[in-house]
């Protein structure tokens, strides 16, 4: 049985740890939450609590249980939603280091990958399952779902709702047959990225709606 830790927030989160905790070939060791924990989302800590399951308080992976020390491993980590960059020296304690990121990468690496891709009238968007390497979003591709949205009257929190169904669905179809993936080099040419730098220029799409509400 392969060890694994969780890292991230929300909803598909819990769905995933979820998964976890019930599989016949992982073991779901810890779990490292975002926090504090967005109000706008189910909660990871919570749900940690109902089962029983160990988590970081602090939500950073530097204070799992002894992660300094040099025999520290772990099978799997496997990101989703995390805030938190994941330096070399955390991503080489793992046998494999995965993240499911919320846009059709190489395309929107980084932040608010929904936000802008309603900002920019994209008409198609997606999730992906790919390997994590020091560079933000940059690893090869191990599975990719596309899927249309519809920039005139979608809002960032339609879009969102979409895509936690579709990463959910990717995750399930991926994870029985990752161990036979090797990962695709991502194109650098088609890559596009955006950080917290660049939210100002989000406009009316900074927010789940264009009327103000919770950030993405």
């Amino acid at each position: 049985m392969q060890t694994v830790i969780v890292l991230g927030k929300g909803e598909l989160a819990c769905r995933i740890c979820q998964w976890f905790l019930e599989s016949d070939s992982y073991s779901l060791e810890y779990v490292v939450p975002v926090i504090p924990e967005p109000s706008w989302t189910s909660s990871l800590t919570q749900w940690c609590r109902s089962n029983d399951v160990r988590f970081v308080d602090s939500g950073h992976f530097v204070d799992l249980d002894d992660i300094k020390e040099p025999m520290w491993k772990a099978d799997l980590v496997f990101s989703v939603f995390y805030d938190k960059i994941l330096p070399g020296w955390f991503l080489e304690k793992s046998r494999r280091a995965v993240n499911l990121h919320n846009g059709p990468l190489p395309k929107y690496r980084g932040m608010n990958p929904i936000n802008w891709a309603l900002k920019n009238g994209e008409t198609t968007h997606g999730v992906t399952i790919h390997e994590m390497v020091p560079a933000i979003d940059a690893g090869p591709i191990i599975a990719q779902l596309t899927y249309s949205i519809y920039p005139q009257q979608d809002e960032v929190a339609d879009v969102y709702k979409r895509s936690l169904a579709y990463g959910y669905a990717l995750f399930q179809e991926t994870m029985p047959i990752l161990d036979k993936i090797d990962g695709q080099r991502q194109s650098t040419e088609d890559a596009t990225y955006f950080s917290s730098k660049d939210q100002a220029k989000l406009g009316d799409r900074s927010n789940f709606t264009r009327a103000v509400s919770a950030p993405c």
